[in-house]
């Protein structure tokens, strides 16, 4: 009842006289009161899945006549680093090929229900388990770690993993990238590798190295570019693929949706030509 209320925008007591009402109407109990709370009916039960299925399929049509009304504006949603580094760069590519089509991009880490939220398309970082959702692998980069042109001019020569330890490292928010990138390059735990300010968004740890403060492991994706301009240089050739990658994530269903679709088509287009 009160998870109903909050999605209802009412107060719990007008969701149980609601209930009750249509308990009335229908001359049959839906729910079982107990002292610890309520539960389905046997009849409550039996017609759950198929209003269920209908619901669903009203929320589908009515999400069908949105899109017809807002000109077929699609809502995406993406990780701000994601968003301010790879994607809106090339959203022009998009709205070049799809004039018809607007795009709303929202820039979040935040968990997002795709159905509450009316988000039509979004882009996350993990391990593509989202259940009861479509999760399509859009692109796996590597770890590389890159430092400014000065820092790296100025200090100590870098041959090996283990001579990054040599220099400040830039840390992401957990601590864990340096120790993990280099026990996967065989070099024994160091204290060193925990230490350094530390930033929760790949774009900082960008700035940040681009400022001379330090080495950072960066995702290659976000490097490129900082690389090409030489605000950035690759401190060691040793990239290292992490377990997680991107994944284009919809509702079931969402790709009958030609913009949807389109959308999705597109980003799998940059995605195969950045490499």
């Amino acid at each position: 009842m009160k998870a109903a209320a909050v999605v209802m925008g009412v107060t719990p007591g007008a969701v149980s006289q609601q209930i009750k009402a249509l308990e009335a109407q229908v001359g049959v109990a839906l729910f079982e009161r107990e002292q610890r709370g309520l539960h389905l009916s046997e009849a409550g039960a039996r017609v759950h899945a198929t209003l269920a299925r209908a619901f669903d399929q009203i929320e589908t049509a009515l999400a069908a006549l949105d899109a017809i009304h807002a000109h077929q504006t699609l809502t995406v949603s993406a990780v701000p680093s994601f968003a301010a580094s790879w994607l809106a760069p090339r959203l022009g590519h998009f709205t070049q090929r799809h004039p018809t089509i607007e795009v709303r991009l929202e820039a979040t880490s935040s968990p997002v229900d795709l159905r509450r939220d009316r988000v039509d398309v979004a882009i996350r970082h993990g391990l593509g388990d989202y259940p009861g959702l479509r999760a399509t692998h859009l692109m796996t980069p590597v770890f590389i770690p890159v430092a400014s042109p000065d820092l790296l001019a100025k200090g100590p020569p870098i041959s090996a993993p283990i001579d990054c330890l040599q220099y400040p490292l830039l840390q992401d928010s957990d601590r864990a990238d340096w120790l993990l990138w280099l026990r996967a390059h065989d070099v024994a735990d160091d204290p060193r590798a925990e230490r350094g300010t530390s930033f929760d968004d790949d774009f900082l740890l960008i700035r940040a190295a681009g400022a001379g403060q330090g080495i950072a492991l960066i995702r290659d994706i976000y490097a490129r570019e900082e690389i090409a301009a030489r605000r950035l240089a690759v401190a060691l050739d040793c990239p290292w693929p992490a377990r997680f990658a991107y994944y284009v994530v919809t509702r079931p269903g969402a790709l009958q949706q030609p913009a949807t679709a389109a959308f999705v088509a597109w980003l799998a287009e940059e995605a195969k030509a950045a490499g």
